[in-house]
């Protein structure tokens, strides 16, 4: 089988990750090629060597004075993007060695285009439905003659774009043999995009409501927000690590009594608690999006977010979360979050796909 994947070109798919995303990337196709599947990967500039990825890249971008002038002319990053899908989907349609298309980018045009290749099509859907994306998929969707399918990463995401067309569930995975269990500890963890919708500054209330202190670990997102909402909240116990691979978050989880996820949107999956649990280690989370598959009563407490006191409501659940037995955060990750699982799930499918079946 060969299939082809289709990379968000915005973030290289390297370590230390983006995000889910580019982590769900990089453990698929390492995981794809490791039961013996041909498989070619369009990604980002600066990926990861080892995934031997063709880059997303328009090269050159030519562009006349009249057309720059023109007053709908868009950002020239979006342009670039777009004439970079653009340019491979139009390679694909003369491919007759593909099996599958694997489209795990955000962009709408390996949707529209999806029919014009002869190979089948597989889109995951990594966020709730954008203005972009949701036309294109309601018109795929309604065209019988391709076979295509679409995955949302949890049942939450799924249910969110089943207005347009069938969305089959794929859960993300995490490799549970580099989360590995740790000793556990007193601290708090918590990890992510240090943006304003994943809200670490809610961390920091609920970590400081409880007495404990807090290491927080991820890339800036977004520095305005970080100057003017986070870095105000160091010190004290509080603590940003920085921007760490998985080696030194599985080191981070492993060591920490708990890992607060405090997203301020509802998360579409929740990779953040998986990678925790594979780590030994219970999860207090805002019961938003796809959390609450991610985490039951044996492995994490959540957090209404609509609590009138969040800081309060998530001191008591550390209290609460802390008891839980640390076997059974690892037992959960093995069974329900590894990447094995995942790349199987998506290997059936593709199989599926390419024999032209698409229930």
């Amino acid at each position: 089988m060969h299939v082809v994947v289709l990379a968000a070109a915005a973030h290289p798919v390297v370590e230390p990750f983006a995000g889910g995303l580019e982590s769900l990337t990089w453990h698929l196709v390492s995981g794809l090629r490791r039961r013996g599947v041909d498989v070619t990967v369009f990604a980002g500039a600066g990926s990861d060597p080892d995934l031997r990825a063709h880059v997303l890249r328009t090269r050159p971008l030519r562009l006349s004075d009249a057309a720059r002038s023109d007053v709908s002319m868009v950002p020239e990053p979006w342009l670039r993007e777009h004439h970079a899908y653009l340019q491979v989907m139009l390679q694909l349609q003369r491919r007759d060695d593909v099996d599958v298309v694997h489209n795990n980018s955000l962009h709408h045009l390996p949707v529209a285009m999806a029919a014009s290749v002869p190979a089948s099509t597989l889109t995951t859907l990594h966020t709730p439905p954008t203005p972009w994306l949701e036309p294109a998929i309601g018109i795929a969707a309604a065209d019988p003659a391709h076979c295509s399918r679409l995955v949302g990463v949890s049942e939450h995401t799924a249910a969110a774009w089943r207005h347009v067309g069938t969305v089959d569930v794929v859960r993300n995975g995490v490799d549970v043999d580099r989360w590995r269990p740790g000793p556990g500890g007193t601290d708090l963890a918590w990890a992510g995009r240090i943006v304003p919708e994943k809200a670490p500054h809610l961390a920091v209330a609920m970590a400081r409501a409880a007495g404990r202190r807090l290491r927080l670990a991820g890339p800036v997102g977004d520095r305005d927000y970080m100057e003017r909402c986070v870095v105000p909240l160091l010190g004290d116990g509080v603590e940003h690590v920085g921007h760490l691979d998985t080696t030194g978050l599985a080191r981070l989880f492993g060591e920490s009594a708990v890992t607060l996820v405090t997203p301020d949107w509802d998360e579409p999956y929740g990779l953040v608690a998986a990678e925790s649990l594979a780590c030994g280690t219970p999860v207090v989370a805002l019961d938003r999006g796809g959390l609450s598959e991610v985490v039951d009563e044996a492995t994490g407490v959540l957090v209404d977010p609509a609590s009138p006191d969040l800081a309060a409501a998530g001191a008591d659940a550390v209290l609460l979360a802390e008891r839980l037995e640390r076997r059974a955060c690892r037992q959960r990750a093995e069974r329900e979050c590894s990447v094995d699982r995942m790349v199987g799930e998506y290997l059936a499918r593709y199989e599926g796909l390419s024999a032209g079946r698409v229930a």
